[in-house]
């Protein structure tokens, strides 16, 4: 019973975009975000389309590329959820000829991209999403552009798993998160825990998923979109492990909450209720839901689990075989080998990157190096010149001394050379009176 949730959890990751937090990235009047943002909260109720359509004929009018982009961003999950995919293929077209040379907007660009390619990965068009993720991560490397490259890891993480190589889909994952939080997209980050929470399930590492989903649940009072695909991922952990209870007391939760309808698309419930009639023993109700499903892929997963309970096991067999060719088809050698070529570019840039960083911090050491030499050779000079000028004034105050005493001395001198000459005048004139007696 491991994987009978797998389509859901694609499916779910659908619907991470609808976050509660909605940033006027393309600058348009308040009172048309508003509008915006309302519908991107509930991104899956048919009644967007019609406000896409009146958002977008204004752009025409107005000639507002901005209104137009707007338009394309709410119209395309209906496309995908109404499986009109010829034309989400079209609005995602339109888009890149309004945005793809537009810098100014580059973070509205990246971020309807991924949600174009998550669909893509949903339809198994993994190779056009692996396409369409490199071009979107070397544009956020030339650019610098943190979020793209948060966009870029997450979606090779959603075809590592749609491939069932789950511990790469982590790797990916996590690298998506750290860049999610560098480039401070705190309303990105609870999403992509709920993807490595699916993940780590499918990989049965039960404790871990269940770590990610409380690390998720920690932003429902920010964001409270979180809150029903938080119920959505639990749904599936305890579908893994077996817990049937809780699995029906969490679905009954779900199908009353009125945010479920608006932020999931049908697929994503046709699932939830397979998984819930399967849990009640009503297989036949099951098997007709699953041929609701909108990918043959979902429903050939779907119809062999249920088939197997029943224990039709020739109809079983064929549904696993039909699944396991759909996934084994020519395609899925060059899918692997592009994704793993993908998935080395996107690394390598990272690298050289890292390398570039390493190099201009290597260059600011030795420049900071130099600096240091030069005001140390700077300080030595002036400590001399300071020695040098006390050792001066030293010899000076010394040589005014020397000479205030040498001037003492002569004038000690003078004066008693004086005084021998007065002597002298005396006893010359006593000698001279001696004489004339």
């Amino acid at each position: 019973m491991l994987r009978k949730l797998l389509l859901i959890l694609t499916a779910v990751s659908v619907c991470l975009l609808a976050n509660a937090q909605i940033v006027n990235r393309l600058r348009v009047d308040q009172k048309t975000f508003v509008r915006y943002a309302y519908c991107r909260m509930q991104q899956f109720n048919p009644e967007n389309l019609a406000i896409a359509d009146s958002i977008y004929t204004a752009g025409v009018r107005t000639n507002d590329y901005r209104l137009k982009c707007l338009g394309l961003s709410l119209e395309m999950p209906l496309r995908f959820a109404l499986r009109q995919y010829e034309r989400m293929d079209s609005t995602a077209v339109e888009m890149k000829s309004l945005l793809g040379e537009r810098k100014e907007y580059r973070d509205f660009y990246f971020s309807f991209i991924h949600e174009y390619c998550e669909y893509l990965v949903h339809l198994g068009r993994a190779s056009e999403a692996m396409l369409e993720a490199r071009e979107l991560g070397r544009m956020a490397s030339v650019e610098k552009r943190i979020a793209g490259k948060m966009y870029s890891y997450r979606i090779i993480g959603l075809i590592h798993s749609a491939r069932d190589n789950h511990h790469l889909a982590i790797r990916n994952l996590k690298e998506a998160a750290s860049f999610c939080k560098a480039a401070h997209s705190e309303q990105d980050l609870p999403n992509l825990y709920l993807l490595l929470s699916q993940e780590y399930v499918k990989a049965g590492e039960f404790r871990e998923a269940e770590e990610y989903v409380a690390l998720a649940r920690e932003y429902e009072r920010f964001f409270p979109s979180i809150s029903v695909k938080a119920k959505m991922t639990t749904a599936f952990i305890y579908s893994a492990k077996g817990e049937w209870d809780a699995f029906e007391e969490l679905y009954d939760s779900l199908v009353e909450d009125p945010l479920y309808q608006m932020q999931t698309d049908v697929d994503s419930r046709h699932v939830l209720d397979i998984t819930y009639y399967r849990s009640r023993g009503l297989l036949e109700k099951a098997l007709a839901e699953a041929d609701s499903l909108g990918t043959m892929r979902g429903r050939f997963e779907q119809k062999h689990g249920i088939y197997a309970e029943m224990g039709k096991h020739k109809l079983a067999y064929d549904n696993l075989f039909w699944l396991m060719e759909d996934k084994d088809s020519v395609y899925i050698k060059v899918q692997n080998e592009d994704l793993a070529i993908l998935d080395a570019e996107m690394h390598n840039a990272q690298l050289r990157e890292e390398a570039q960083v390493l190099k201009a911090r290597n260059q600011q050491m030795i420049m900071f190096g130099f600096l240091i030499m030069f005001a140390i050779a700077f300080l030595a000079i002036l400590f001399n010149q300071w020695k040098l000028r006390r050792t001066l004034d030293e010899m000076r105050l010394k040589n005014a001394s020397m000479l205030s005493a040498r001037r003492a001395f002569q004038k000690a001198m003078d004066a008693k050379e004086s005084e021998n000459q007065f002597k002298i005048k005396i006893l010359q004139n006593r000698k001279t009176n001696t004489l004339r007696l």
